[in-house]
């Protein structure tokens, strides 16, 4: 595989976490808001609708995002499977040195 692909990779799975991180902080505020839903003071009433509109924002942002993840995951999958197809003694070779590899460090335990 290529030292592209590594990095496309590597981003993917930073933006499944920045993902993951987010819905947390959805899923937290969310939980703030119904804790502070029966209070009624005019600054904390105030500070919960701006909060409910920045919450619907990101919603929308991180729906966005994981459309994008997902995009960027299926390129590299097909990358991977091109690669797999134009280059198949490469890869049987680079999985058998792997298979060997794994083997050796779990035969010295």
């Amino acid at each position: 595989m290529s030292a592209m692909t590594d990095l496309t990779e590597a981003s993917v799975e930073s933006k499944e976490q920045l993902v993951a991180n987010l819905r947390r902080v959805i899923a937290d505020a969310e939980e703030l808001l119904a804790a502070t839903a029966d209070e009624n003071s005019g600054k904390l009433v105030e500070l919960r609708e701006r909060v409910k509109d920045n919450l619907r924002v990101a919603r929308d942002k991180l729906a966005d995002a994981e459309e994008l993840v997902c995009a960027q995951a299926r390129r590299v999958a097909y990358a991977a499977d091109d690669y797999v197809h134009d280059n198949p003694w490469s890869s049987i070779g680079a999985a058998a040195a792997l298979g060997i590899l794994i083997g050796v460090l779990l035969g010295r335990r």
